[in-house]
């Protein structure tokens, strides 16, 4: 008979996350029940529910986690621009990457479900590194205000496209297969921002 597998409450926490993160991936917040996950970590669902009281608790934490890679993602690219290096472009590629894993949906979900996030300011770096942008190749003096609204209407669009996108491109007159690939979308929406803020769209350096 197989013993049984001791673990941390951190180290069972951190694979349920991961298992659950796997499988919206590959399926979506559909696919993210306590069953499934516990196959996949090897526990019961008692394990899992000891850990995470039921699925909607799942839920949430998956999503904080995905706000925590949100966050270290969009901090890695911000960083960059320090050294000179400004590209809304890559910024906006670097968002969209950790919605398509299927984050943005699950944050519709849990919104229509009755959830609401308690923590602001998630994407403080990019306001920081806009600004900075903003101020080092503009003249005057930029209004932060401004910053902010870009980057919550490109959060906002970034966040729905993976389940409205298309729809909204079919609505605008863009046929499939072109309203179901994203990419042209989000080079509209850098040039847009980069327009707006007076900042490139793509990378370049300060000499």
């Amino acid at each position: 008979m197989t013993g049984r597998v001791r673990r941390t409450p951190e180290e069972a926490q951190r694979l349920i996350l991961e298992a659950a993160e796997l499988l919206l991936v590959e399926g979506g917040p559909r696919a993210v029940e306590v069953r499934a996950v516990a196959q996949r970590v090897g526990m019961t669902d008692a394990g899992v529910t000891h850990h995470f009281q039921n699925r909607e608790s799942l839920l949430v934490a998956l999503l904080s986690r995905g706000g925590r890679r949100l966050r270290g993602a969009v901090e890695a690219a911000s960083s960059r621009w320090l050294n000179g290096v400004v590209s809304v472009s890559d910024l906006v590629e670097t968002m969209a990457a950790v919605y398509a894993d299927g984050y943005g949906e699950l944050a519709i979900a849990l919104h229509a479900a009755g959830w609401r996030p308690d923590g602001q300011g998630m994407l403080e770096p990019v306001v920081d590194a806009l600004h900075g942008a903003r101020r080092r190749t503009g003249s005057g003096s930029p209004r932060r205000i401004e910053t902010r609204l870009a980057v919550a209407a490109l959060h906002q669009a970034l966040a729905t496209d993976p389940t409205y996108g298309v729809a909204f491109r079919n609505s605008a007159g863009i046929a499939n297969p072109a309203a179901q690939d994203p990419r042209a979308q989000r080079r509209w929406w850098a040039a847009t921002i980069a327009t707006v803020l007076g900042i490139p769209a793509a990378p370049s350096s300060r000499t």
